[in-house]
Formats: structure tokens, C-alpha cells, sequence
């Protein structure tokens, strides 16, 4: 029967030699031109053992007081019992011990024996926590993620403080492997959900380079959506309250990024600050970003139809404003937002480009001298202007970023309609998003719930929050059991 020498190879270089020289030879060959390879023999049990780490990313504090040092005094005794390690693992795979190395951590080879010890040493740099810059909140916590996974779990685990919160780790990459973690409470997500989840990430093939972004396309339910089905996150808080929602997330090491999954539409207007404000207010501010979706969505698009079309549903008095406005405009309506949201989208883009210092000036170049300019040049109409600038305010109440980007594309087609249609061009593009929104999913779950299908007990907290002390099972939107760890309860009387 004939052997596959390609087969044959891969066993032999995965062999972990029991000649130390050669392993040190096969890894010096793995790791031909790497300045920062530091190797340094030893005598332990009588025999010679070989330590290997990686400069640049291992601690070489933890490596001369816990491993040289207690080596070089015992002499003798078992490395799993005597070296005061709290990670060390053993293992026959040549693969794994280079693995062990690229994050970070020791190998020990040792004379005449066919399996090495992975010490744990990484030392991996990370910048302190500090609160998202796109996801700012007034009151409550103000700490995100950072670049570690075990510094974000420290995050989540400071916050739920339950046996039922359960982190997997899935490895995922052909050619450089990167862990991703899958983060959920037994009790409250759904078996099924789990699974789903897991399937998904497990199915991916990527080469290398793995970031939350890309993971998104390749596990969500319609990557061709302007809709985003899968929400991104740098706050632990609002991973800790989703967790308890029944929902999973997910986090890619190496990104402050997490994502939660799944959720509806209206996932996207909720703050984590909505539970550290009063109900009626909170209740409040969601109406009004919602509002400002509407609004930032069809604003331009309602200018448009009326200039062009519909000059009779406005009041008499206001048409000969409008009319003045528009009479030196040498451009038709659509040119002229067309020209106004591309400008807008100009300034959005450097003021994000650029540094703060410089990004500030941005603003007042764009808002005033080629507002004013442009308006003064006859290209655009003053209500032009203004109907633009409620536009992008409008877009800025969004709590999550990623939503924005859907309001921003969405208005550019709803322009066309209205100049082609007028209010009628409107509608009808506010039925065709409705129906998308309708038969969008993610993760099975409905992403326009509970609007479609309906579900009243879920409204509770989707268009209004109701007082916490009310709120005894979490939405059914989001495969869970239905039942919160802790309900809270008001048990004070005022006749008390």
C-alpha cells in the first residue's frame, strides 16, 4: 500500500523528538530570522532541558523567577509540582508546543522525552480600560473592552457573578488560528441558540487575520442587508445586560469589539443609560430616537416631493417662503440634496479621518463658511440647508454607531423615489423597507419583532421601558426561557 510523503512529513514534523538538540533545531528552523528567540539550557532530574520563549511577548519576570530560579535551586523533582506555575501543560504535539510559543508562553524540552511542558508566561501588552468613544453614556459605567479576552471576561465576570455564565473558546483560522469566545447564561439562552451559534462561527474558513468585522459577514443571516443583524459592542454593560436576556455573545481575540446576536431592529435604539434614568423619561428619549430614524431617513427625500410635486399639502404663507428660496437655484431639487448629503458625507468622513484638534475646525468650516458660501452662490436653497442639517442632528441620536450607516444609504434611494413619485415615491419606498424589516431574521429570530409579529408583552421594553420593578420575564424575541435570573420586586406600600 503506498504512503503519501506529504502525509508522512506532516506526522514526522508534528513528532517531538526525543534528542533536544534536534527539537531545538526544528525550532530555530520554524523560527529562522526572529531576533527575539531566546533559548537557555538547563540541568533538571540529571538531565538537560532546553527553555524557549519569545522575548518581545513573554514576561521575563514570571520566566527567572518561576521557572530558572526554582530549577536552578531544586535540581531535582517534578516540573508540574515544584515550579510555582498555575498553567502548565503538557503535550506530545511539536505543533502545539510552536502555538504555545506565538502566544506568548515557555516550552520546556526535555532530554529523552517525547513530550514538552507549555508554561504559561504571555505577556501581552494592553491599553487600560477606558469608556467607547462611539457609545458614550451620561450616567453608569463609563470602563469598555480592550484588545484582551481575558481582560474583557474579568469585565463580564465583575458583573455577573454566576456559575450559569459560560465562556467557549473556539479556535478558528487554517493557516494562523484565532480564539474566538462564545459567551452566554445556561439557564436563560436557549439550547438552540448555543448550537447555532457555535455551528456558524465553527463553519467559517479564513486564512488569517480574523476580526469581529469579518466575522459578522460570514455568520449573519443576509450579508447583502443594509440592516445590520448582529450587534457590535465595546461596553461590558450592555453585554452583561443582553447575557441576561437570553441572548450570546461573541468576542475575537485581539478586537475590543464583541457581538451580540441576536437582536431585533429596535435593539439599536436602546441606551445602557435607559435603566439609570426614570422610566417615563427613558421611555421618552426612545420615541425620539426612533423619531430621528424617520426623520433623518426621509426628511430630504419630503423636500424634494414637495418642491417638485405636492406644493399644496404646506400652508399658503409658507409656499411663497419656499418658492423665494428656491426661484435663483439653477439646479431641480434632487441636485440639490444630492449635492448637500454628499457634502455632509465629505465632512462626516474627514471629521472621523482627521485628528480631534484638527476635526473640531472641520465642523465650523463645513456649517458655516460652505453653508453660508453655498447658499450665497445660489447652488442650494436655504431650506435646503436647514432640511439637511435636522437631517444629520437626527442621525446623531443613534446610540449605535453601525445603525447610522443604514439611515445614511437609506436617504439617497428615497430621494430618487420622491423626485421621480413625489409623496406617493415615498410611500412606496417606506413599504418596501417595512417588508425587508418584516422578512429580515437573525438567528431565527423576526428582526422587526415585536412590531411583526406582535407581541404586546414584549413591548415593555422595546418602544417604552416600564418601570425595572414591573419587568418579570425577559422578550420572547430572543429565544430565551423567559424568566429572569432575579426579578425584582417593589415590596414597600406607601402606607407603610
Amino acid at each position: 500500500m503506498s504512503t503519501n510523503p506529504k502525509s508522512e512529513k506532516t506526522n514526522i514534523d508534528r513528532t517531538i523528538e526525543r534528542n533536544i538538540d534536534q527539537n531545538i533545531q526544528k525550532i530555530k528552523e520554524r523560527f529562522t530570522h526572529n531576533y527575539d528567540l531566546r533559548t537557555r539550557t538547563l540541568l533538571f532530574n540529571h538531565k538537560r532541558i532546553c527553555i524557549v520563549y519569545l522575548d518581545s511577548i513573554a514576561d521575563k519576570g514570571i520566566i527567572n523567577e518561576g521557572i530558572i530560579k526554582p530549577i536552578c535551586e531544586l535540581k531535582e523533582g517534578d516540573m508540574l509540582i515544584d515550579l510555582p506555575i498555575s498553567n502548565i501543560e503538557l503535550t506530545d504535539d511539536f505543533e502545539k508546543a510552536e502555538a504555545g510559543l506565538t502566544n506568548g508562553n515557555t516550552v520546556l524540552f526535555v532530554e529523552n522525552m517525547r513530550e514538552a511542558y507549555i508554561i504559561e508566561t504571555d505577556n501581552f501588552q494592553n491599553r487600560t480600560l477606558t469608556e467607547p468613544m462611539a457609545e458614550k453614556v451620561v450616567y453608569g459605567s463609563h470602563d469598555g473592552f480592550v484588545e484582551s479576552i481575558s481582560t474583557n471576561l474579568n469585565t463580564i465576570r465583575k458583573r455577573i457573578r454566576s456559575s450559569d455564565l459560560k465562556t467557549e473558546i473556539l479556535p478558528i483560522g487554517e493557516n494562523i488560528s484565532t480564539n474566538i469566545v462564545v459567551i452566554y447564561m445556561e439557564n436563560l439562552a436557549s439550547a438552540e441558540l448555543v448550537s447555532t451559534v457555535k455551528k456558524r462561527i465553527t463553519s467559517v474558513k479564513i486564512g488569517s487575520g480574523l476580526t469581529s468585522g469579518k466575522l459578522e459577514e460570514f455568520i449573519e443571516d443576509s450579508s447583502l442587508s443594509i440592516f445590520p443583524q448582529i450587534l457590535k459592542t465595546e461596553r461590558p454593560d450592555r453585554i452583561a445586560s443582553n447575557l441576561m436576556e437570553g441572548r450570546v455573545a461573541v468576542m475575537v481575540e485581539g478586537d475590543a469589539t464583541a457581538l451580540i446576536m441576536p437582536v431585533t431592529f429596535f435593539s439599536y435604539y436602546q441606551s445602557p443609560d435607559d435603566f439609570d434614568v426614570r422610566a417615563i423619561i427613558s421611555s421618552f428619549l426612545r420615541i425620539i430616537r426612533l423619531v430621528g430614524f424617520f426623520m433623518s431617513v426621509t426628511l430630504p427625500a419630503l423636500y424634494i416631493a414637495i418642491v417638485s410635486f405636492n406644493y399644496e399639502i404646506i400652508p399658503i404663507d409658507l409656499v411663497t417662503a419656499v418658492k423665494g428660496s428656491v426661484d435663483y437655484v439653477p439646479f431641480p431639487p434632487i441636485v440639490e440634496a444630492f449635492i448637500m448629503q454628499l457634502i455632509l458625507e465629505l465632512l462626516r468622513e474627514a471629521a472621523i479621518r482627521l485628528p480631534s484638534s484638527i476635526s473640531q475646525t472641520i465642523g465650523v468650516v463645513g456649517g458655516l463658511v460652505i453653508g453660508t458660501a453655498i447658499v450665497q452662490a445660489n447652488i442650494v436653497s436655504n431650506i435646503m440647508v436647514i432640511v439637511i442639517a435636522l437631517t444629520a442632528i437626527s442621525s446623531f441620536v443613534n446610540p449605535i454607531h453601525e445603525m447610522s450607516f443604514s439611515m445614511r444609504i437609506l436617504g439617497f434611494p428615497m430621494m430618487i423615489a420622491a423626485a421621480f413619485l413625489g409623496i406617493v415615491g415615498i410611500a412606496f419606498s417606506w413599504t418596501f423597507v417595512l417588508m425587508h424589516l418584516i422578512k429580515l431574521r437573525s438567528f431565527g429570530v423576526p428582526y422587526f419583532a415585536p412590531a411583526a409579529p406582535i407581541r404586546f408583552n414584549d413591548w415593555k421594553d422595546t418602544f417604552i421601558r416600564i418601570p425595572i420593578w414591573k419587568m418579570k420575564t425577559v422578550a420572547t424575541s430572543t429565544n430565551s426561557s423567559g424568566q429572569r435570573l432575579s426579578s425584582g420586586k417593589k415590596e414597600w406600600k406607601e402606607n407603610e
